[in-house]
């Protein structure tokens, strides 16, 4: 078995210091269990290797690439590519939204008074903001809210809404983003009092059930745009209104908040979010919001924007604000004006996320120790898991963390002194967390979400039987074979096709998420040149070799379990990683095995 030994390497130290580890950060050692491994598995028909060289216009590899993921009906390998703002579709196909436009220019015409209620999440907050700035450009006259997560939940509950209407002047019209769909009680509330509501939302609807409102915004009533997020609804209202009626606003300065919320949202990477998220993640380092700016600048960011970088750097720190229950300094971050007080504000979100990591810490190792005693990786179908210690605001991320070391469906549940548990779950593919929800719904007290990101609230002595009924709903409706840990493979290349010209060609599929995953690659036969360099948090570096050519790796918490001896075959997605000017492809390794 290879050990691994401690060395500096100062660049990549630098790069796990700024950057949320996109795989599970380890919590001392000898913490944890060892999951079920990878089943290798390619995606598709295998790539039939040859030198780099183009077929066409483009690399044989990147051709084979996009037909495993499949070229959008109708659309050429060009258009895919290289996508065109210009080719947004008619935004009017999304339910309700011609009644929405109507409402909101009534309220134009009328000066009604407005606010905006959203969400704590890095959708919400981008939402608000930028449902703000296409209000603002119509002359309204706004107010936002938002509540917190703590003592008032997600959406529109009576604690946030006797808070909102306290807090200022009683409005005309309440415009709800990235929530409001399922508040049916608490809308008819509203429009007893005389408040008229709309709605821009991407959640899940109930089935037969509708809220009294003026419109109903949400791709989900309908069939087409289902993939988008928050933001992205409000955008396309946004694109209604102008193309109603104009007034002096460039929606394209705006489609960066549209590419941070798809990407921290983490909704499919397809059609137009996939567009709006290419065009996003171009205009981010060139932002005009301060915001945005004062995040880059606190995380290290060199002038680029990858998917990754909104994902574990800007994404983490919007979020940390709400999940530490002041999601105002999140909002105000994103909507302020001036650069000094963006910077103090980047500056506390960042301090947030250091207190988030903490909490997350010690809440993951306490489920581990909890899993190390009653737990059985090979027989247990699902992981419910609360205590009355664990913070609210992080639970989300310890079961994401936990979901994937296990490969198991999972909730997680902070309990308050009364013995309420609010939990949050993440899921596997094939396990719809909203159908295990309706399937359980007489344990809970309330819940709903998403297929693969759900929440729940449930009472303290009603845990144990939710997890047996939610592990026999998963057993009866998957097969073992999909309840096994895979590893999806695009294609088997050779370390003398990766070079810069290649990542270039690469990048084109970019941007990469659910729906649009980074593309994996194996290697074969694949030794080392040096001993591994073990970092922080059991993060390692190698340098690979393949017959005569080299390659940087790194592989996130690849120090907590034993090597195997090489020679290896690695999986690994490819990067760009640049440092002091200079600019090399990097491995980033997903997974390690005895070569075959």
């Amino acid at each position: 078995m290879v050990t691994p030994k401690c060395h500096s390497g100062h660049n990549f130290a630098l790069f796990v210091s700024n950057l949320e580890s996109p795989r599970d950060s380890p919590i001392g050692s000898g913490a944890f269990m060892r999951a079920q491994p990878f089943r290798w598995i390619p995606r598709g028909e295998p790539f039939q290797k040859v030198a780099n060289g183009s077929s066409g216009s483009f690399p044989p590899i990147l051709e084979h690439l996009i037909r495993q993921r499949g070229l959008p009906p109708g659309m050429d390998l060009e258009s895919y590519l290289r996508p065109k703002l210009k080719d947004l579709s008619d935004p009017f196909l999304i339910p309700d939204m011609r009644p929405a436009v109507e409402r909101i220019l009534r309220a134009v015409d009328e000066k009604q008074r407005i606010c905006i209620y959203g969400d704590y999440d890095v959708d919400g907050v981008s939402s608000i903001t930028l449902m703000r700035r296409i209000l603002l450009a119509y002359g309204l006259e706004i107010r936002h809210f938002i509540p917190r997560r703590g003592p008032e939940g997600y959406g529109l509950s009576t604690a946030a809404l006797e808070r909102c209407m306290s807090e200022g002047p009683r409005p005309d019209l309440l415009i709800t983003v990235d929530c409001g769909t399922v508040s049916i009680q608490e809308v008819a509330d509203l429009r007893q009092e005389g408040i008229d509501v709309l709605i821009v939302d991407h959640h899940e609807p109930i089935p037969g059930q509708r809220p009294d409102c003026c419109a109903l915004v949400n791709p989900k009533c309908g069939n087409d745009f289902t993939y988008l997020c928050a933001a992205g609804v409000v955008f396309k209202l946004g694109h209604a209104l102008l193309k109603t009626r104009q007034v002096a606003l460039d929606l394209k300065e705006l489609i960066d908040l549209v590419a941070v919320a798809t990407i921290s949202d983490i909704v499919p990477m397809v059609g137009e979010n996939r567009l709006m998220v290419r065009h996003g993640l171009k205009h981010l380092p060139n932002t005009l919001n301060p915001g945005l700016r004062a995040l880059q600048d606190v995380t290290g960011m060199n002038g680029s924007a990858t998917s990754m970088d909104v994902g574990f750097r800007i994404g983490p720190r919007l979020n940390a604000a709400g999940r530490m229950d002041v999601p105002e300094d999140a909002l105000e971050t994103l909507t302020t004006d001036c650069r000094r007080l963006a910077q103090d504000l980047a500056h506390k979100l960042d301090a947030y996320n250091k207190e988030r990591q903490s909490h997350e810490t010690l809440i993951r190792k306490e489920a581990v120790e909890m899993l190390n005693r009653d737990f059985d990786p090979a027989k247990d179908p699902v992981i419910v898991l609360g205590s009355r210690s664990w913070h609210h605001g992080v639970v989300g991320i310890v079961a994401s963390r936990l979901m994937r070391q296990f490969h198991k469906p999972t909730f997680i549940v902070a309990i308050d002194e009364e013995g309420v548990g609010k939990g949050s779950g993440r899921s596997i593919e094939g396990v719809s967390l909203v159908e295990a929800i309706r399937a359980c719904e007489d344990d809970l007290l309330a819940g709903g979400g998403h297929a693969m990101a759900a929440g729940l609230s449930i009472e303290e002595t009603k845990i144990d039987r939710f997890r047996k009924r939610f592990a026999e709903y998963v057993l009866n409706t998957t097969t073992p074979e999909q309840r096994q840990p895979k590893l999806m493979y695009d294609a088997e290349i050779s370390f003398d096709q990766l070079s810069l010209e290649f990542l270039s060609s690469y990048d084109l599929l970019q941007p990469f998420g659910n729906g649009n995953p980074q593309p994996v690659f194996i290697s074969r036969k694949v030794g080392l040149s040096r001993p591994p360099l073990h970092m922080k948090n059991h993060h390692l570096r190698f340098m690979l070799r393949q017959g005569y050519h080299e390659q940087d790796a790194v592989f996130f918490g690849g120090g907590e379990h034993p090597l195997p001896d090489p020679p290896w075959d690695v999986a690994f997605t490819i990067d760009r990683n640049t440092f002091r000017g200079r600019t090399t492809l990097q491995l980033i390794i997903q997974d390690v095995r005895a070569a075959e």
